[in-house]
């Protein structure tokens, strides 16, 4: 049996297929906005918004991969728009689970780098700085152009310690 939309009965199949178009749809939008070099207030809460809605699709039809990398997300964003406690509490669970399995390289700079940040927005300096100098070296290493290009998208709003 299925979930009713209007006077309709959607098959389990169907919610799902479009369960995961908006896990997708709405994962891309709130990195596309987050890699945005400035936002107005509205794309701030639609960012905030889409990362949500994201975390959300993917916890219905995820792995546990999917929603470690909506945790990520939800722990930059977070960060960006300087919520410091929430920002840090996503990244260190995605953090976590990034590091406690074997994970590619340019997953492991990502989470150091959303760490950084997340650290930046709650104004730990100290933590701030050994993520992000492990971030840096990281990308840099990256041996994948494109890759590094993605990174370096995310890495640039990362504040730089002082």
């Amino acid at each position: 049996m299925g979930d009713r939309v209007g006077h309709e009965t959607v098959a389990p199949e169907e919610l799902a297929r479009w369960t995961r178009w908006f896990a997708v749809e709405c994962n891309n939008r709130a990195w596309r906005l987050a890699e945005a070099a400035t936002r107005t207030a509205g794309e701030d809460e639609e960012m905030l918004h889409a990362a949500h809605a994201a975390a959300h699709h993917w916890s219905k039809v995820g792995t546990e991969l999917h929603q470690a990398r909506a945790t990520m997300l939800l722990g930059h964003v977070h960060a960006l728009l300087g919520r410091g406690e929430s920002a840090m509490a996503y990244a260190r669970q995605s953090f976590t689970y990034v590091t406690s399995r074997d994970s590619p390289a340019w997953e492991v700079a990502f989470a150091h780098a959303v760490l950084a940040n997340a650290a930046a927005a709650a104004r730990d300096r100290e933590l701030q700085a050994k993520h992000y100098a492990i971030a840096k070296d990281l990308g840099e290493d990256l041996a994948d152009a494109e890759e590094r290009e993605i990174f370096g998208s995310t890495f640039r709003a990362v504040p730089v310690p002082s």
